[in-house]
């Protein structure tokens, strides 16, 4: 799957061509066990499953990535989740948001079957991971969604509360400390303020308060008939 990014540095812009061959969704991220029980909680009270481990790295199909302002979901029961995006070009590391969009009504019954069913809707701006590293814990993680007339704040939390990149990097192959080439990876959220609830719309950010900058992008749902 080719993804085109605009790399924003300190000092310039410049485009970047990707292809990634392996799509990873890293599930109950969360750097401390009182935060990844928040999550499991959270998605246990609407019918998901306890999960084996934690970390898991779930593999989903690359096509599954796309840069759209727009997806279809079967059903009514979707909804997205704000993380980082990690990748790598030659021997650096970006960093971008995505949405973990996934089907809630599937989820109960699989959750890697519940990720294989949406799109994950990427930026199409990342910045080099080298200009975020030092202050990485201070980056901040932020969606909303359209609801009663107007936007609702869907999630907000910094990322002291996952585990690093690095960290999952480790985890999902066995120690290295490079990311694979031509893989993605999609690195965990933050609890849903309200209880997780889908949406027409949903957009997201990511917030550098030391640099003074954001990557945001936002995508419309089409309700697909389930039919019987």
């Amino acid at each position: 799957m080719k993804l085109h990014f605009t790399i924003e540095t300190t000092s310039s812009r410049n485009d970047l061509d990707i292809e990634i061959d392996q799509l990873v969704v890293a599930g109950w991220a969360g750097r401390d066990r009182a935060a990844i029980d928040h999550h499991i909680e959270e998605l246990a009270a609407i019918g998901v499953p306890r999960p084996s481990t934690v970390p898991l790295y779930y593999r989903v199909s690359e096509n599954s990535a796309v840069q759209t302002d727009a997806i279809q979901s079967v059903g009514t029961e979707s909804s997205g989740e704000v993380e980082t995006f990690i990748f790598r070009s030659g021997s650096d590391l970006y960093v971008s948001i995505a949405s973990d969009h996934t089907d809630r009504k599937l989820e109960a019954h699989s959750v890697a079957l519940s990720k294989q069913i949406c799109p994950k809707p990427i930026a199409s701006t990342a910045w080099p991971f080298a200009e975020v590293a030092d202050h990485w814990d201070q980056l901040i993680i932020r969606s909303w969604i359209d609801e009663n007339d107007g936007q609702t704040l869907y999630q907000e939390g910094p990322l002291s509360s996952l585990r690093t990149p690095q960290d999952l990097i480790l985890g999902l192959t066995g120690g290295a400390q490079q990311l694979p080439e031509k893989t993605g990876m999609i690195c965990g959220t933050v609890g849903a303020i309200g209880g997780i609830r889908p949406s027409s719309r949903f957009t997201m950010e990511l917030f550098d308060p030391i640099l003074n900058r954001s990557i945001r992008h936002g995508y419309t749902i089409e309700t697909l008939p389930e039919v019987q």
